[in-house]
């Protein structure tokens, strides 16, 4: 991690729905490398906040640039730098394993050489050149989130936005994803994540914690943790959602 460059860079972000208000004033950044925590309750504005980091929604105001780019006028540019993975894999069910890496490739602009080399090594990194020619349905759960991710980074973004992704899989599985983020990480990649597993904002350099559109707490799990004199991040998330409520 590379705490000097800031690769996203969120100031006063505020989204309205009307006279709904999904984000309020959201202000944090992100540094190069770093593995960041987003978390909180269904509803309380991360995939809001997520999809116009991605340059897939414009925020009502504030000041917000991903990989270097305004997303406000750089949307393009700054969709080409980064990757995404949700809950679903955003793999095609009916392609084969290497059609999909092939669609992907040709997406992010790679050329056929660069896809076919690229598509070797990681099928071997993954130990699925066996399945290069299998549709993606007939794959177990674990191998298909774990070809979604480096699906996702196979052009090598600056950032990989992370939606949920070790949702409805065995713990085992989801430890053996991790590996793949901190490999990721130590090559420089920035990595954003979303999660409701609150043993996995452990994983995490630092977690920001939203309640209600806000952020209310942000900072590193331990010292999160010292904090809030708990032994665990389920007990910060707990004790942040009570005190939210008092203040309602």
């Amino acid at each position: 991690m590379n705490k000097d460059v800031k690769v996203i860079k969120v100031k006063n972000l505020c989204k309205k729905f009307g006279d709904f208000t999904a984000n309020n004033n959201l202000s944090f950044e992100v540094s190069k490398g770093e593995i960041f925590g987003f978390l909180g309750a269904n509803g309380a504005g991360k995939t809001t906040a997520i999809k116009i980091l991605c340059g897939l929604s414009y925020p009502t105001s504030g000041e917000i640039s991903v990989a270097g780019f305004d997303v406000y006028k750089q949307r393009e540019q700054l969709k080409r730098n980064i990757g995404y993975m949700s809950q679903k894999f955003s793999l095609y069910e009916d392609l084969t394993v290497f059609e999909n890496i092939r669609f992907y490739g040709g997406i992010y602009g790679l050329s056929k050489e660069v896809i076919h080399r690229k598509a070797d090594d990681l099928l071997k990194k993954l130990d699925l050149q066996h399945a290069r020619n299998k549709r993606i349905s007939s794959l177990p759960l674990g191998w298909k989130q774990k070809l979604a991710f480096s699906v996702a980074i196979f052009h090598d973004p600056e950032i990989v936005f992370l939606d949920e992704p070790t949702g409805g899989v065995d713990p085992v599985t989801r430890r053996q994803f991790w590996d793949l983020i901190y490999e990721a990480s130590r090559e420089g990649i920035t990595i954003f994540v979303t999660t409701h597993y609150m043993d996995e904002a452990e994983y995490c350099d630092r977690v920001s914690i939203m309640v209600d559109g806000k952020i209310e707490a942000l900072d590193t799990p331990a010292k999160l943790k010292e904090d809030f004199n708990a032994v665990d991040m389920d007990q910060v998330f707990l004790a942040l959602a009570r005190t939210a409520t008092n203040v309602e």
